[in-house]
Protein backbone atom coordinates (compact mmCIF):
# COMPACT_ATOMS: atom_id res chain seq x y z
CA UNK A 1 0.00 0.00 0.00
CA UNK A 2 1.47 3.34 -1.05
CA UNK A 3 1.75 6.34 1.26
CA UNK A 4 -0.53 8.25 -1.09
CA UNK A 5 -3.30 5.66 -0.84
CA UNK A 6 -3.05 5.88 2.94
CA UNK A 7 -2.94 9.69 3.20
CA UNK A 8 -5.27 10.36 0.25
CA UNK A 9 -7.53 7.31 -0.10
CA UNK A 10 -9.64 6.84 -3.19
CA UNK A 11 -13.36 6.90 -2.41
CA UNK A 12 -15.73 5.30 -4.92
CA UNK A 13 -19.43 6.05 -4.86
CA UNK A 14 -20.86 2.98 -6.57
CA UNK A 15 -23.53 3.21 -9.26
CA UNK A 16 -26.00 1.68 -6.76
CA UNK A 17 -25.97 5.02 -4.92
CA UNK A 18 -27.72 6.43 -8.00
CA UNK A 19 -26.14 8.73 -10.61
CA UNK A 20 -27.74 11.98 -9.47
CA UNK A 21 -27.30 11.25 -5.78
CA UNK A 22 -23.73 10.07 -6.31
CA UNK A 23 -22.80 13.19 -8.26
CA UNK A 24 -24.38 15.43 -5.62
CA UNK A 25 -22.58 13.64 -2.77
CA UNK A 26 -19.27 13.88 -4.62
CA UNK A 27 -19.69 17.64 -5.04
CA UNK A 28 -20.59 18.03 -1.38
CA UNK A 29 -17.58 15.99 -0.25
CA UNK A 30 -15.20 18.01 -2.41
CA UNK A 31 -16.72 21.22 -1.04
CA UNK A 32 -16.07 19.77 2.43
CA UNK A 33 -12.36 19.49 1.65
CA UNK A 34 -11.92 15.97 0.29
CA UNK A 35 -9.44 15.82 -2.64
CA UNK A 36 -11.35 16.12 -5.92
CA UNK A 37 -9.03 13.67 -7.70
CA UNK A 38 -9.71 11.01 -5.06
CA UNK A 39 -13.54 11.00 -5.00
CA UNK A 40 -15.19 9.15 -7.89
CA UNK A 41 -18.93 8.92 -8.54
CA UNK A 42 -19.83 6.01 -10.81
CA UNK A 43 -23.01 6.31 -12.85
CA UNK A 44 -22.99 2.83 -14.41
CA UNK A 45 -21.96 -0.70 -13.42
CA UNK A 46 -19.09 -0.45 -15.93
CA UNK A 47 -17.76 2.67 -14.20
CA UNK A 48 -17.96 0.96 -10.81
CA UNK A 49 -16.00 -1.99 -12.21
CA UNK A 50 -13.46 0.35 -13.78
CA UNK A 51 -12.57 1.98 -10.45
CA UNK A 52 -13.15 -0.94 -8.07
CA UNK A 53 -9.55 -2.18 -8.01
CA UNK A 54 -8.22 1.21 -6.87
CA UNK A 55 -10.92 1.99 -4.32
CA UNK A 56 -9.85 2.26 -0.68
CA UNK A 57 -13.37 3.27 0.36
CA UNK A 58 -16.72 2.37 -1.17
CA UNK A 59 -20.13 4.01 -0.72
CA UNK A 60 -23.10 1.79 -1.57
CA UNK A 61 -26.84 1.55 -1.63
CA UNK A 62 -27.11 -2.05 -2.74
CA UNK A 63 -23.75 -3.86 -2.77
CA UNK A 64 -22.65 -4.48 -6.39
CA UNK A 65 -22.57 -8.19 -7.18
CA UNK A 66 -19.08 -9.65 -7.33
CA UNK A 67 -17.37 -6.39 -6.46
CA UNK A 68 -15.44 -7.78 -3.50
CA UNK A 69 -13.48 -10.05 -5.84
CA UNK A 70 -12.30 -7.03 -7.83
CA UNK A 71 -11.74 -4.52 -5.00
CA UNK A 72 -8.19 -5.48 -4.02
CA UNK A 73 -7.45 -2.26 -2.11
CA UNK A 74 -10.77 -1.98 -0.27
CA UNK A 75 -10.50 -1.03 3.40
CA UNK A 76 -13.86 0.59 4.15
CA UNK A 77 -17.49 0.32 3.03
CA UNK A 78 -20.05 2.99 3.91
CA UNK A 79 -23.74 2.08 3.72
CA UNK A 80 -26.23 4.86 3.11
CA UNK A 81 -28.79 3.01 5.21
CA UNK A 82 -28.96 2.25 8.91
CA UNK A 83 -29.62 -1.42 8.28
CA UNK A 84 -26.81 -3.57 6.93
CA UNK A 85 -28.62 -6.90 6.64
CA UNK A 86 -28.49 -6.56 2.83
CA UNK A 87 -24.68 -6.30 2.79
CA UNK A 88 -22.02 -9.07 2.85
CA UNK A 89 -21.01 -8.36 6.45
CA UNK A 90 -19.35 -11.73 7.04
CA UNK A 91 -17.23 -11.44 3.90
CA UNK A 92 -16.20 -7.90 4.83
CA UNK A 93 -15.27 -9.01 8.33
CA UNK A 94 -13.22 -11.92 6.95
CA UNK A 95 -11.26 -9.50 4.78
CA UNK A 96 -10.77 -6.98 7.56
CA UNK A 97 -12.79 -4.33 5.74
CA UNK A 98 -14.48 -1.77 8.00
CA UNK A 99 -18.24 -1.34 7.52
CA UNK A 100 -20.04 1.78 8.69
CA UNK A 101 -23.71 2.66 8.40
CA UNK A 102 -25.83 5.80 8.30
CA UNK A 103 -27.35 5.45 11.78
CA UNK A 104 -28.76 8.78 12.89
CA UNK A 105 -29.39 10.17 9.41
CA UNK A 106 -32.99 8.97 9.40
CA UNK A 107 -33.71 9.24 13.13
CA UNK A 108 -35.64 12.52 13.03
CA UNK A 109 -38.01 11.79 10.11
CA UNK A 110 -38.70 8.23 11.25
CA UNK A 111 -39.38 9.33 14.81
CA UNK A 112 -41.71 12.07 13.60
CA UNK A 113 -43.57 9.56 11.43
CA UNK A 114 -43.89 7.19 14.40
CA UNK A 115 -45.39 10.04 16.40
CA UNK A 116 -47.75 10.72 13.49
CA UNK A 117 -48.84 7.07 13.46
CA UNK A 118 -49.57 7.16 17.19
CA UNK A 119 -51.51 10.42 16.91
CA UNK A 120 -53.47 8.99 13.98
CA UNK A 121 -54.58 5.95 15.97
CA UNK A 122 -55.19 7.95 19.14
CA UNK A 123 -57.34 10.53 17.33
CA UNK A 124 -58.76 8.07 14.74
CA UNK A 125 -57.38 10.24 11.93
CA UNK A 126 -56.93 7.34 9.48
CA UNK A 127 -60.60 6.40 9.88
CA UNK A 128 -61.68 10.03 9.56
CA UNK A 129 -59.71 10.32 6.30
CA UNK A 130 -61.72 7.41 4.91
CA UNK A 131 -64.94 9.12 6.00
CA UNK A 132 -63.90 12.31 4.23
CA UNK A 133 -63.24 10.38 1.01
CA UNK A 134 -66.83 9.06 1.29
CA UNK A 135 -68.32 12.48 2.21
CA UNK A 136 -69.61 10.86 5.39
CA UNK A 137 -70.13 12.96 8.55
CA UNK A 138 -69.68 10.72 11.59
CA UNK A 139 -68.30 11.99 14.90
CA UNK A 140 -65.68 9.90 16.67
CA UNK A 141 -64.27 10.14 20.17
CA UNK A 142 -60.52 10.74 20.18
CA UNK A 143 -58.07 9.83 22.90
CA UNK A 144 -54.84 11.36 24.20
CA UNK A 145 -51.25 10.15 24.04
CA UNK A 146 -50.50 11.71 27.43
CA UNK A 147 -50.46 8.98 30.04
CA UNK A 148 -50.18 6.16 27.50
CA UNK A 149 -47.22 3.76 27.43
CA UNK A 150 -44.96 3.23 24.43
CA UNK A 151 -42.63 0.24 24.28
CA UNK A 152 -39.66 0.73 21.95
CA UNK A 153 -37.83 -2.38 20.79
CA UNK A 154 -34.38 -1.21 19.73
CA UNK A 155 -33.27 2.02 21.37
CA UNK A 156 -30.56 3.17 19.00
CA UNK A 157 -30.58 6.54 17.24
CA UNK A 158 -34.12 6.09 15.92
CA UNK A 159 -35.53 4.56 19.09
CA UNK A 160 -33.95 7.27 21.21
CA UNK A 161 -35.55 10.04 19.15
CA UNK A 162 -38.91 8.24 19.32
CA UNK A 163 -38.48 8.12 23.10
CA UNK A 164 -37.73 11.85 23.26
CA UNK A 165 -40.79 12.82 21.23
CA UNK A 166 -43.07 10.43 23.08
CA UNK A 167 -41.81 11.72 26.42
CA UNK A 168 -42.50 15.30 25.30
CA UNK A 169 -46.13 14.24 24.77
CA UNK A 170 -46.34 12.91 28.31
CA UNK A 171 -46.11 9.23 27.46
CA UNK A 172 -44.39 6.67 29.67
CA UNK A 173 -41.47 5.19 27.75
CA UNK A 174 -40.29 1.59 28.03
CA UNK A 175 -37.18 0.66 26.10
CA UNK A 176 -35.70 -2.69 25.06
CA UNK A 177 -31.96 -2.86 24.48
CA UNK A 178 -29.27 -5.46 25.13
CA UNK A 179 -26.85 -3.01 26.73
CA UNK A 180 -28.81 -1.33 29.52
CA UNK A 181 -25.80 0.83 30.40
CA UNK A 182 -26.24 2.57 27.03
CA UNK A 183 -29.98 3.19 27.54
CA UNK A 184 -30.75 6.93 27.27
CA UNK A 185 -32.07 8.74 30.34
CA UNK A 186 -35.32 9.62 28.55
CA UNK A 187 -36.43 5.99 28.90
CA UNK A 188 -38.51 5.50 32.04
CA UNK A 189 -38.32 1.69 32.16
CA UNK A 190 -35.25 -0.06 30.75
CA UNK A 191 -35.60 -3.72 29.80
CA UNK A 192 -33.52 -6.38 28.05
CA UNK A 193 -34.87 -8.60 25.24
CA UNK A 194 -35.56 -11.25 27.86
CA UNK A 195 -38.28 -8.94 29.20
CA UNK A 196 -40.03 -8.47 25.83
CA UNK A 197 -43.28 -10.09 26.99
CA UNK A 198 -43.46 -7.75 29.97
CA UNK A 199 -43.01 -4.79 27.60
CA UNK A 200 -45.72 -6.08 25.25
CA UNK A 201 -48.11 -6.43 28.16
CA UNK A 202 -47.43 -2.88 29.38
CA UNK A 203 -47.47 -1.11 26.01
CA UNK A 204 -50.34 0.76 24.40
CA UNK A 205 -48.04 1.25 21.41
CA UNK A 206 -45.22 -1.18 20.58
CA UNK A 207 -42.64 0.37 18.25
CA UNK A 208 -40.17 -1.86 16.41
CA UNK A 209 -36.97 0.05 15.63
CA UNK A 210 -34.36 -2.71 15.88
CA UNK A 211 -32.03 -4.03 13.16
CA UNK A 212 -32.84 -7.28 11.40
CA UNK A 213 -30.58 -10.02 12.75
CA UNK A 214 -30.84 -13.74 13.38
CA UNK A 215 -32.07 -12.87 16.88
CA UNK A 216 -34.73 -10.35 15.78
CA UNK A 217 -36.15 -12.21 12.76
CA UNK A 218 -39.68 -13.27 13.74
CA UNK A 219 -39.28 -11.56 17.12
CA UNK A 220 -42.94 -10.53 17.20
CA UNK A 221 -45.32 -13.43 16.71
CA UNK A 222 -48.66 -14.65 17.99
CA UNK A 223 -47.64 -14.74 21.65
CA UNK A 224 -46.34 -11.18 21.64
CA UNK A 225 -49.40 -9.88 19.77
CA UNK A 226 -51.75 -11.54 22.25
CA UNK A 227 -49.92 -9.77 25.07
CA UNK A 228 -50.19 -6.44 23.27
CA UNK A 229 -53.94 -6.93 23.40
CA UNK A 230 -57.10 -5.52 21.91
CA UNK A 231 -56.24 -1.87 22.55
CA UNK A 232 -52.58 -2.15 21.58
CA UNK A 233 -51.10 -0.86 18.33
CA UNK A 234 -47.99 -2.26 16.64
CA UNK A 235 -45.73 0.21 14.81
CA UNK A 236 -43.03 -1.30 12.59
CA UNK A 237 -40.29 0.94 11.16
CA UNK A 238 -37.58 -1.74 11.49
CA UNK A 239 -37.79 -4.51 8.88
CA UNK A 240 -40.82 -6.50 7.82
CA UNK A 241 -39.22 -9.78 8.87
CA UNK A 242 -38.99 -8.68 12.52
CA UNK A 243 -42.73 -9.43 12.78
CA UNK A 244 -44.44 -12.63 11.62
CA UNK A 245 -46.69 -11.07 8.99
CA UNK A 246 -49.16 -13.98 8.83
CA UNK A 247 -49.58 -13.85 12.60
CA UNK A 248 -50.06 -10.10 12.39
CA UNK A 249 -52.77 -10.37 9.72
CA UNK A 250 -54.57 -12.93 11.85
CA UNK A 251 -54.35 -10.72 14.94
CA UNK A 252 -55.68 -7.72 13.01
CA UNK A 253 -58.54 -9.63 11.40
CA UNK A 254 -59.69 -11.00 14.74
CA UNK A 255 -59.17 -7.68 16.56
CA UNK A 256 -56.69 -9.42 18.82
CA UNK A 257 -54.78 -6.12 18.67
CA UNK A 258 -56.15 -2.66 18.10
CA UNK A 259 -54.22 -1.90 14.93
CA UNK A 260 -50.89 -1.63 13.16
CA UNK A 261 -48.90 1.11 11.43
CA UNK A 262 -46.48 -0.47 8.97
CA UNK A 263 -43.74 1.12 6.87
CA UNK A 264 -41.89 -2.15 6.17
CA UNK A 265 -43.03 -5.56 4.96
CA UNK A 266 -41.76 -9.08 4.34
CA UNK A 267 -42.15 -8.46 0.60
CA UNK A 268 -41.71 -5.00 -0.90
CA UNK A 269 -43.46 -3.47 -2.69
CA UNK A 270 -46.39 -4.87 -0.74
CA UNK A 271 -48.30 -7.09 -3.22
CA UNK A 272 -51.63 -5.73 -4.40
CA UNK A 273 -53.45 -8.80 -3.13
CA UNK A 274 -52.12 -8.47 0.44
CA UNK A 275 -54.94 -8.35 2.99
CA UNK A 276 -53.07 -5.54 4.76
CA UNK A 277 -54.31 -3.06 2.12
CA UNK A 278 -57.97 -3.63 3.00
CA UNK A 279 -57.96 -3.93 6.78
CA UNK A 280 -59.53 -0.86 8.39
CA UNK A 281 -57.23 -1.05 11.42
CA UNK A 282 -53.99 -0.87 9.41
CA UNK A 283 -52.00 2.19 8.31
CA UNK A 284 -49.76 1.26 5.34
CA UNK A 285 -46.93 3.50 4.12
CA UNK A 286 -44.46 2.53 1.34
CA UNK A 287 -41.14 2.27 3.26
CA UNK A 288 -40.68 6.03 3.29
CA UNK A 289 -40.41 6.91 6.97
CA UNK A 290 -36.73 7.75 6.56
CA UNK A 291 -37.30 10.23 3.75
CA UNK A 292 -36.07 13.75 4.48
CA UNK A 293 -34.67 16.70 2.52
CA UNK A 294 -31.68 16.66 4.89
CA UNK A 295 -30.29 13.22 4.00
CA UNK A 296 -27.52 14.47 1.72
CA UNK A 297 -26.04 16.88 4.24
CA UNK A 298 -26.16 14.26 7.00
CA UNK A 299 -24.61 11.60 4.76
CA UNK A 300 -21.88 14.06 3.80
CA UNK A 301 -20.99 14.70 7.42
CA UNK A 302 -20.57 10.98 8.14
CA UNK A 303 -18.72 10.27 4.90
CA UNK A 304 -16.27 13.14 5.33
CA UNK A 305 -15.54 12.21 8.94
CA UNK A 306 -14.96 8.55 8.11
CA UNK A 307 -12.82 9.36 5.07
CA UNK A 308 -10.54 11.44 7.28
CA UNK A 309 -10.36 8.65 9.85
CA UNK A 310 -9.30 6.27 7.09
CA UNK A 311 -6.70 8.74 5.79
CA UNK A 312 -5.31 9.13 9.31
CA UNK A 313 -5.09 5.37 9.80
CA UNK A 314 -7.80 5.31 12.50
CA UNK A 315 -10.49 2.98 11.10
CA UNK A 316 -11.33 1.76 14.61
CA UNK A 317 -12.62 5.25 15.43
CA UNK A 318 -14.88 5.52 12.41
CA UNK A 319 -18.38 6.81 13.08
CA UNK A 320 -21.17 4.20 13.12
CA UNK A 321 -18.78 1.29 12.67
CA UNK A 322 -20.65 -2.02 12.37
CA UNK A 323 -17.79 -4.37 11.35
Amino acid sequence: MTAESTDRPTLLLAHTVGPDRGSDLRDRLVDDGLPADRVVAAATPAETDEHAADADGLVVGRFPEGLLKRADSLRWVQALSSGTDHLPTDDLADRGVALTNAAGVHAEPIAEQVLGYMLSFERDLHALARQQAEARWERREGGELRGKTVGIVGVGAIGTRVAELASAFGMEVWGVRRDLDAMPDVVDEARTPDDLHEVCLAADYLVLACPLTDETEGLIGGDELRLLGGDGVLVNVARGEVCDQDALVGALRSNLIGGAALDVFEEEPLPGDSPLWDLSNVFVTPHMAGSTPHKAERWTEILAENYRRLAEGDPDDMRNRVV
